[in-house]
């Protein structure tokens, strides 16, 4: 921490300075952050109980309502504490911590939806030979190389971050840190650190969206081959919840971090899409287009409802 002697906190400009505007976020927010809460630990709560969901598409599906709890914990309690505080701070070593964070998960989580395309892959394309390719061993090590993935890239970017020098500028033309929006603050050469910043993103952009372009290919040349307009459209409701989920949250990832950063409202517009939206929208996503998880959330409320009759 040698680096960032000289100054000891940062200052967030937030969403808005006007209090009224304040306020009403602070409900819209506070609202989403419920939302993303009760809706991913009733997904955990279902899947885990339910035994019809004991299967590989599921159990990715758990570790991604896990996911993204831990994600929006990460940054969107701060975020409320800020829109009801008069001067948005943090501190360097908080700062920093957020950084590792927001990417451990983001990561993780970009690198489990790559790991779901493939599940659907074979699901679609291979379903007599499904049970022998996705076996619980698999499962587990594909989830277990997610986070160990994430884990190095997330300390390649903190040790960027580490090493930069802040002097005097404080200000964070954001509501939460991430790298891009602390190089501007720095008074140190930030060429070298921003080519490696690009070239993890780079590397881990298309470590995980080749594989689910692959997967989709093979899926959408499996589906069209399918004569019958039912069947065609059974094979790809299984996975337009999926599709939909990889979308939201690929879409506004490339928008963040492909182009410059300006702390606009277009970067935070984006880190919102997300860090707190996507989260809230991925329950519903697989709740509302799922027969199954319907069907297994009735017979749980049903089952703990018993309790107190």
């Amino acid at each position: 921490m040698r680096n960032h002697s000289t100054i000891t906190e940062f200052i967030f400009i937030g969403l808005s300075n006007n209090p009224i505007i304040e306020a009403l976020l602070f409900v819209l927010f506070l609202g989403i952050y419920i939302m993303t809460v009760t809706g991913n630990l009733t997904m955990l709560l279902v899947i885990r109980t339910d035994s019809h969901l004991h299967t590989p598409m599921y159990f990715f599906l758990s570790n991604l309502s896990f996911l993204d709890l831990c994600f929006s914990c990460v940054t969107m309690p701060k975020l409320l504490q800020d829109l009801t505080s008069e001067k948005k701070t943090i501190s360097v070593k908080g700062c920093l911590a957020q950084v590792f964070f927001v990417y451990i998960t983001a990561g993780t989580e970009a690198f489990l939806l790559s790991m779901m395309a493939y599940d659907r892959y074979a699901a679609i394309c291979h379903p007599l030979l499904y049970g022998q390719m996705m076996t619980n061993q698999l499962c587990l090590k594909l989830v277990f190389l997610s986070w160990c993935l994430a884990s190095i890239n997330s300390v390649v970017i903190v040790l960027l971050a580490v090493n930069l020098d802040f002097c005097e500028a404080q200000i964070i033309r954001h509501y939460t840190c991430e790298l891009p929006s602390l190089f501007p603050l720095s008074c140190s050469d930030i060429s070298i650190h921003q080519d490696i910043l690009i070239c993890v993103i780079v590397l881990h952009g298309f470590g995980t969206s080749l594989p689910i372009f692959f997967s989709y290919a093979r899926i959408v040349s499996s589906i069209l081959s399918i004569s019958s307009t039912t069947g065609r459209s059974k094979a790809f409701s299984t996975c337009s919840s999926h599709l939909v989920a990889v979308i939201l949250f690929f879409g506004s990832g490339l928008i963040r971090y492909l182009m410059p950063t300006s702390g606009s409202s277009l970067d935070m517009l984006s880190s919102l899409q997300y860090s707190a939206v996507t989260p809230m929208l991925n329950p519903l996503i697989y709740s509302l287009k799922n027969m199954e998880v319907k069907a297994a959330m009735k017979r749980t409320w049903e089952k703990y409802l018993q309790y107190f009759r």
